[in-house]
């Protein structure tokens, strides 16, 4: 129910949030390790479903999306940093075409159907909906940091 400029100025911030952070993701991650930076990011993915939650004004769509796109930013470059680290150097390109083709073809499928689902069940349900993957993604990692580490 929003106008076009309040529409594209959460847009904007969204796009933001997924692609500024670029800047220093790399360094985080040197710092930190993947799965830190992931955890950040898991965790930025569920403060953004809970302030969505909180209502439908437009700071509200506005942080929640700038979270998601956060988030979205620290799981990305995260889980590429840590699935780059399986293959061997001649290999790293033709996997990181793989990883990418795979993310964003998941990107593409997840944004139609968050628009149906959106559409169908409500800003609410897309919500909720969205807590299952964030506790498989959180499961997944608790199990990554538990592993014992091995040397190549």
């Amino acid at each position: 129910g929003f106008d076009f400029g309040a529409t594209a100025l959460v847009l904007q911030w969204h796009v933001i949030g997924m692609f500024a952070p670029g800047f220093v993701t790399g360094q985080l991650i040197k710092r930190f390790g993947a799965l830190a930076v992931m955890a950040a990011g898991l965790g930025l993915n569920g403060l953004c479903v809970a302030v969505a939650l909180t209502g439908l004004a437009l700071h509200q769509f506005l942080a929640a999306l700038l979270l998601l796109g956060v988030g979205w930013n620290f799981l990305f470059t995260g889980g590429t940093a840590l699935a780059l680290r399986a293959w061997r150097p001649e290999e790293k390109d033709r996997a990181q075409a793989a990883i990418n083709f795979c993310v964003f073809a998941t990107m593409a499928v997840t944004s139609l159907a968050s628009g149906a689902l959106v559409t169908t069940q409500g800003w609410r349900w897309l919500n909720l909906a969205s807590l299952l993957p964030l506790l498989l993604l959180g499961a997944a990692l608790a199990w990554l940091a538990r592993r014992p580490r091995t040397t190549a």
